[in-house]
């Protein structure tokens, strides 16, 4: 429109025109539904119901609003005046869309400021642990690590996430006075020797406390921030944390894992996450989220999350994707965890194409020179 020499009034008025969604709404009444698609209807627009929604059989439905983002912002607006809790369902669709068009997301964790809407950042993995399904938490010596961490960190690191407990599947629990003989000294040293935030990969309120003191910024909870006390603990520091979805345990999470909807799932239990964190105290603002891929998931459902990852963005916060040497690459190119380094990048430069503002990753210097080629491409 520019190019052309659109007049700019008549392109604000135009663009919302040319920006389509599909929004799906979970389990509203029938007559809620049927109000919503004739409204839709009358904006140039659909609504796709269940059948037994229309003749009156169902008394609930899900419904798929499909239209413009202009007939959307419409139909905000002529939803206020409606009953049947389509008043409210206005509120809820404007924050919907709000946050889906969103990208300014800017991470400030202790000194450090991350501007995460300019381009995709990477989180280096670090692992203390002799159990890593990656074979990777072999390093022995703290030197040997401290100089590893470093050098990812050369590599383009934006982020070091610094773990001593094993999460793969069948994974053994492990101590608190294990995992912080093996992180603290590590987390310790590192926060003198590099400039970038430093992550603690754990779900212990005791050694996040622990780490938080030795110079981390960042919690990397697996568990979803299900803790009250280890989400206390965050709200208090003013730490960054990173919520993931995990379905089951470590122990038991691989165990035939089976979704009615996998990203209704994911989203509705993030979406509980986000707001209970909020609710403890942490500020909005340092909170990212983790669809956990691997962790309660099918290789089938890792590889749907990574396609449709765009609808996490309904929840208005960062999406962080750790594909990295995981079974499901392996799975595909039948290959050990040391060779998936290829297929490692490719699943990180889909998952930032579709919204991952971090990926987190073991290869360092193969994932950053992939982005910043994908991201010469998309800003010529």
């Amino acid at each position: 429109m520019q190019e052309i020499r659109v007049d700019p009034c008549g392109i604000k008025i135009m663009m919302p025109k040319a920006i389509n969604h599909l929004l799906r709404i979970n389990s509203i009444s029938n007559i809620s539904a049927n109000i919503l698609k004739q409204e839709m209807l009358s904006l140039g627009g659909d609504a796709a119901v269940a059948r037994d929604a229309l003749t009156g059989k169902a008394k609930k439905t899900d419904c798929l609003l499909i239209g413009n983002l202009a007939q959307f912002n419409r139909l905000k607006e002529k939803l206020k005046r409606q009953p049947f809790g389509l008043g409210e369902l206005s509120g809820q669709l404007g924050q919907a869309l709000s946050n889906y068009e969103s990208n300014n997301f800017i991470l400030r964790v202790g000194s450090h400021k991350l501007n995460l809407s300019r381009r995709a950042h990477i989180m280096g993995v670090v692992n203390l642990t002799p159990d890593s399904f990656s074979g990777d938490g072999l390093l022995l010596t703290n030197d040997r690590i401290i100089d590893y961490a470093q050098r990812l960190v050369e590599d383009g690191a934006d982020i070091i996430d610094v773990g001593g407990e094993s999460s793969r599947p069948g994974a053994k629990p492990v101590s608190v006075k294990e995992e912080l003989t093996r992180t603290i000294p590590v987390i310790r040293a590192l926060a003198k020797k590099i400039k970038v935030p430093i992550s603690i990969d754990t779900h212990k309120p005791q050694v996040a406390e622990a780490a938080l003191d030795a110079g981390a910024v960042i919690v990397n909870d697996i568990t979803g921030l299900t803790n009250v006390n280890l989400a206390g603990l965050i709200a208090r520091r003013k730490a960054g944390v990173v919520i993931m979805h995990m379905k089951g345990k470590p122990q038991t999470m691989q165990r035939n894992p089976v979704y009615k909807c996998l990203m209704v799932e994911i989203i509705k239990y993030l979406k509980s996450s986000v707001k209970r964190s909020i609710d403890s105290g942490i500020d909005e603002n340092k909170i990212i989220i983790d669809p956990g891929i691997g962790f309660g998931k099918t290789a089938e459902h890792n590889l749907e999350i990574l396609k449709n990852l765009n609808e996490l963005k309904v929840l208005g916060r960062p999406v962080l994707v750790g594909p990295s040497r995981k079974s499901f690459i392996g799975k595909i190119l039948s290959a050990g965890p040391a060779e998936r380094v290829f297929g490692t990048v490719s699943a990180c430069i889909l998952a930032v194409q579709n919204g991952a503002k971090i990926v987190r990753v073991h290869d360092v210097l193969e994932t950053k020179q992939a982005l910043c080629v994908s991201e010469a491409i998309n800003n010529a």
